[in-house]
């Protein structure tokens, strides 16, 4: 499998703050990748290096074997940001046009349009749109020079439930069809564990997970059990059962955290309680970076203030 992304030992200063401190990681052409990390964690900065926007301080970056600072390597490249400001009184199908002459073999103004499910919307003014439709309108303009590595920051912000799950299924065909690299960054991380083949994790500027969603579910080591609780159980009777490290009511949902779901199941049994539904899981995305984040917090011992660890 070929390369798409290749950090080797990469660092980014400003004076004595590290935003990226010393990653190396590899990312495979046609895979779909999530960068997440807490708010100042170095993905920003990360994924600038990549675009070739912003130059490390040390260390070698490439794209598909191209330094991404010259700017044949950007060829390859598509880009869909958080926000983008669209130009007043310019239909949605010129200005998918318009994007598409900035490349010299760009995918026809039909395809992007279908690919965004914009058909229809084609010549209604671009502002008109509603939030979710000027996304996918944004879609449209990243894939306008067909690229190899496709780029996208919150992609679904303002998509209905529907539209999300539509948009989820065209990036995994997309990737896999037309084996197109996709790196997201979002804070949807239910979006990230439906999509991502691979999840990174960043915090300080250090990749601190690396792997499947449920690869990094296994790195937490967290354990659920799960139950609807009848009207006479109450919280003292779950809270005093062995092994149980957190409780969460949901209503009469019960969800607790343990570990040993084995003996839980047998408390809960043997003391007759009036439950129902019982689950037994690894949790989500969510509660793998939480407890991973937490951890990495912990073990490090100390406030992060962006400097480097002497």
């Amino acid at each position: 499998m070929a390369t798409a992304i290749s950090f080797e030992n990469v660092v980014k200063r400003y004076h004595d703050i590290y935003a990226v401190n010393d990653v190396s990681c590899e990312i495979e052409a046609g895979s779909i990748v999530a960068l997440l990390g807490p708010n100042g964690a170095g993905k920003t900065t990360a994924i600038s290096i990549m675009l070739g926007l912003t130059k490390p301080t040390s260390g070698r970056v490439r794209a598909f074997g191209e330094d991404p600072m010259r700017r044949a390597a950007r060829r390859h490249y598509g880009v869909m940001l958080q926000q983008v400001g669209l130009p007043q009184k310019v239909r949605v199908g010129e200005l998918v046009d318009w994007f598409r002459s900035f490349y010299d073999a760009p995918l026809s103004t039909d395809a992007l349009l279908d690919m965004a499910d914009l058909r229809d919307l084609a010549r209604k003014e671009a502002v008109k749109l509603s939030g979710g439709q000027q996304r996918r309108l944004q879609f449209a303009m990243a894939m306008a020079g067909n690229p190899r590595i496709l780029f996208l920051d919150e992609p679904t912000t303002g998509m209905d439930i529907s539209s999300r799950r539509g948009f989820w299924d065209y990036l995994r065909k997309f990737a896999k069809e037309r084996d197109r690299t996709i790196i997201l960054t979002t804070h949807h991380l239910d979006e990230a564990e439906t999509i991502a083949d691979r999840v990174l994790v960043m915090q300080k500027g250090r990749v601190i997970a690396d792997g499947s969603v449920d690869a990094l579910k296994r790195q937490a080591g967290n354990r659920y059990v799960s139950f609807w609780a009848g009207e006479v159980v109450t919280e003292d009777m779950i809270a005093g059962l062995p092994h149980v490290n957190e409780v969460r009511w949901s209503g009469r949902h019960v969800r607790i955290t343990t570990d040993s779901p084995d003996d839980v199941l047998r408390a809960v049994i043997l003391a007759n309680l009036d439950v129902s539904g019982f689950e037994v899981s690894q949790g989500q995305l969510e509660d793998a970076f939480v407890s991973l984040t937490a951890r990495d917090e912990e073990e490090d011992g100390t406030v992060f203030d962006g400097r480097r660890p002497r």
